[in-house]
Order: C-alpha cells, then structure tokens, then sequence
C-alpha cells in the first residue's frame, strides 16, 4: 500500500474542489448566458405609442408618449431591445418660443443622414375658436439621438381644417417622402349602421369617428404636396366583416367614438402595407389590423385575417388594451417585430412596451404573434 503525506493529501483534495468550483462556474455562466438569450413581455418601460429608432451602429433609441416626460418626449437607449437606459428627456415644448401647449403625443424619430427628426402631435397654440382638441403634427430636430430636439419651424407642418394626430412618415423607393396621420374624433360625426343602432339602443345620440389620410412631404418637411388622400376610416356597414371588431368600443358601451388611429406604413414584397389601431385607446378592446396596396396612398384593402393583434384574456392571459405598433426590422430585413403598448394585470392603467415577431407569410398575410407574455428569444437572434 502506498503511503500519501498529508501536503499529498491536501494538494489532491484542492484540486476536486476547485475542479468542482470550476464546473459550478461553468454552469452559472452557462445559466447566465440562457438568460441573456431570452426574455419575456413586457418591456420594463411605460410608454405609449412605442416607436424604436435602429441608429445603425449597434444601438436602439426608444421613444414614446409619457415616460417621465414633461410637456415633451424622453428616449431610452439600448443594445439588445430588452434591456432599456433612461436617457432623458430629448425635447420640451410649452415654451414662449414653441407652437405648441400641451398633450405631447406619439413621437417618431427618423434619421436622415448626420440629423435626427422628431415627429409628433401636441395641440396647437393657435386656437381662435377655443376647441377643445386643436391638435396639429410639428417636427423638430438634432444632431444627436438624445437631442436636444429644436423645432424645425415655428408652426405646425400644415393644417388640413381639422385637429390631427399620430404622425408617421414613409419613405418610398424613389426618395419621395409621404406622411400619414389620422384626423381627431373631435366633432367628427359620421352617419352608419353602428351609429343608428347605438342610437335606437338609446345609448348615444351620434358617433364620432377618426380616419387616417396620407399625403405627400416636402423633403424638407416644411409642408405638404397636395391634398391629404383618405385613407382608411370604421366601415359603414355592419355586415362588413371588420365592423365586429372595428366597433368593440361602441358595442360594449365604452364610449360614442370609433377610432382609425396610429397606422405604420411599410413595403415589402413590392406591397405597401399599413396597419393601424381601432377602438378605444384608454379601453381594453384597442387592436390592431392591416390594409394592403399598390400604391403608397392606396387604395387600401383591409385584411381578411384582422385584427392581428387583440387581448388575450379570453384565453386566459393578462394583457388588454394592444395597440398603436410600430415594425421593426432586422439590419439585413429578413426579420420583423411588431413593436406596440398594452396594459397588464400588473401594470393597471399604465401602458407598458411589448415587443414580438411579425411575419409575412408567402401569400401576403402579415401575421403578429401576440400578445406574448411567456419566455422567448432575444429580438433579432438567429432562427
């Protein structure tokens, strides 16, 4: 029998062990790196009306309605779409110098060569007749992503004759520049079946509506070329297949307004696609659906298959109120997700951020695959 020395002993002893911290190591790591590679909805950041800017070096700017803003916007940054840093706010208007007072909405920040432009709608100044809702859509903008944001012109980009909202801009393949928006349910009744039978029901004497128009801009965003082009507006008839959904708000009693809001227009395929929000914005039954094209100012054709984005409580999730998205794409455009707010359980009143992929399948149907609360992978891994 051979005889071990105690150093021996000790020696052979701190091997295991540090081989067995070693293997712990490895597997903690290991663990970490899982996680790393996934995540779940919601985003830990409440914003409304979500858009994220791909800067195209690696990092991603988030802005939204609220967010710690006040009178203005604020941007978050990061690398990986799931984790977020506060970067303060980026623009502040209600100021001696500004067109605009108050209720900042939906921004959206495009970078066009070394400048960042901020586009949004606040209510407008100029009010001679004291409306209640006189938005307008401005844009301001820098020379960095967190701004600060000046504005570009002391008004508002145009006036149509009417308050709108929800700005959103598309660039098509020849460089031409064309904006899209939706026009305030603000005194803006529209006569329709939904309309006669909520008001045979005793429920509301008239029904306000919003609808999405797109027109072209001046590539220097100074005003439009044009007239506005009606878009897409709540179906007339009650027999249209959309009118179920479109209508949720009326039909369930939550208000006497239906709503064609926060579209996001895009091309692919050599399809023009636009989505675009319904119902009640502050309501569980906000969704969205999708409209195809030809052309980037239509005509539109509504999709058999929507709304592609609604709560889930009927099958037992938690998450109401999923609306105004935006697309984002993947650097080399073969992956989408559907970036867009909703509410929780948890989150009550407050809109959080979710993120989920988005596919269009061969035949043209675009297809969101939403609202995801469970565990997947990180935006823009490889498939």
């Amino acid at each position: 029998m051979r005889n071990f020395s105690i150093p021996t002993i000790t020696c052979v002893v701190l091997a295991a062990l540090t081989f067995a911290c070693s293997q712990q190591n490895k597997k903690e790591q290991a663990k970490k790196e899982e996680d790393k590679a996934t995540y779940s909805n919601p985003i830990d950041v409440e914003f409304g009306d979500p858009y994220i800017l791909d800067n195209g070096d690696g990092t991603y700017y988030m802005y939204g309605t609220g967010g710690g803003a006040k009178d203005g916007f604020a941007t978050y940054s990061s690398t990986d779409l799931v984790d977020w840093k506060f970067e303060g706010q980026v623009y502040t208007g209600n100021t001696d110098s500004s067109w605009n007072e108050k209720w900042f909405w939906a921004p959206e920040v495009y970078k066009r060569g070394n400048q960042y432009y901020l586009f949004f709608s606040a209510q407008w100044k100029e009010n001679p007749t004291n409306e209640e809702e006189n938005f307008m859509i401005g844009v301001a903008v820098s020379d960095k992503p967190t701004g600060p944001f000046k504005d570009l012109y002391d008004r508002p980009i145009f006036n149509p004759g009417y308050p709108i909202i929800d700005a959103n801009v598309f660039v098509d393949d020849d460089g031409t520049n064309y904006l899209y928006y939706s026009r305030a349910c603000w005194k803006h009744p529209v006569e329709s079946e939904v309309a006669d039978w909520a008001k045979e029901k005793g429920w509301y004497d008239e029904i306000e509506e919003s609808w999405v128009y797109g027109v072209e801009l001046k590539p220097d965003f100074s005003g439009v070329v044009g007239e506005p082009v009606l878009l897409l507006r709540p179906p007339t008839s009650m027999q249209d297949q959309q009118a179920e959904w479109e209508s949720r708000s009326v039909t369930s009693q939550e208000i006497n307004r239906r709503w064609t809001e926060g579209s996001f227009t895009f091309k692919k395929n050599g399809t023009y696609y636009i989505m675009y929000s319904a119902n009640y914005y502050a309501g569980k039954n906000y969704a969205v659906g999708y409209a195809t094209g030809d052309s980037p100012l239509g005509p539109f054709n509504k999709a058999s298959n929507n709304p592609v984005l609604q709560k889930n409580v009927e099958q037992g999730g938690d998450v109401t109120g999923t609306g105004h998205n935006m697309v984002l794409f993947s650097p080399d455009s073969t992956q989408m997700y559907c970036v867009y707010h909703g509410r929780t359980t948890e989150s009550g009143q407050d809109r959080v951020v979710f993120i989920d992929p988005m596919r269009i399948e061969k035949d043209g149907t675009l297809i969101v695959d939403g609202p995801s609360t469970d565990e997947q992978t990180l935006p823009f891994s490889p498939k």
